[in-house]
């Protein structure tokens, strides 16, 4: 119980938990750079992930008697999971392919994307209750919301699916702004 009562070891735990956090958040984003072929980005952050792994768990197994260190550990792999991941969607690698179905406004829609600069595919097809237009666009991740907010502000009701994709060959790719 003195243990917990000690301000060394809740310094100590503090800092564990802290490495830990910053590893795995840098972890979950190089995963993501490795998946999205980013390997210079990926061999920065596999470097820095690794060293900040033997420093944590180093000062974790200098005293596995000490269960507050074990736990700032095993919260700190935790928290670093969500912060990696709100840190990975921050950066915004990659691209998305999206699919519009709108079943009144898709040539609104279309129009608006191409004024704004992204190449858009029309597509006529037949849903559940009849007519619907279906757009197919790539559009860079970053763009994601600026994307999303014109197309529902045409149609609130269209229905938009996203999916990651790697570019492979030639196209015309988001807008002419960069």
């Amino acid at each position: 119980m003195e243990i917990l009562l000690d301000p060394q070891t809740w310094l100590a735990s503090i800092g564990i938990f802290l490495l830990r956090v910053l590893s795995i958040a840098l972890d979950t984003v190089r995963m993501i750079s490795v998946l999205r072929g980013k390997k210079t980005m990926a061999w920065v952050l596999g470097v820095a992930t690794s060293m900040l792994f033997v420093l944590s768990i180093g000062w974790v197994m200098a005293d596995l008697s000490n269960p507050l260190k074990i736990i700032a550990y095993s919260v700190g792999f935790a928290t670093g999971s969500v912060a990696g991941m709100n840190l990975e969607k921050r950066l915004a690698m990659g691209h998305m392919f999206l699919t519009v179905i709108s079943s009144s406004r898709g040539s609104a829609i279309a129009d608006a994307l191409r004024n704004a600069g992204y190449a858009v595919t029309e597509i006529p097809a037949r849903g559940k209750d009849g007519t619907v237009s279906m757009l197919e666009l790539g559009v860079e991740r970053k763009d994601m919301p600026k994307v999303q907010a014109m197309i529902t502000g045409i149609d609130p009701v269209a229905f938009i699916t996203s999916r990651d994709i790697e570019p492979i060959h030639r196209g015309y790719w988001g807008s002419q702004k960069s």
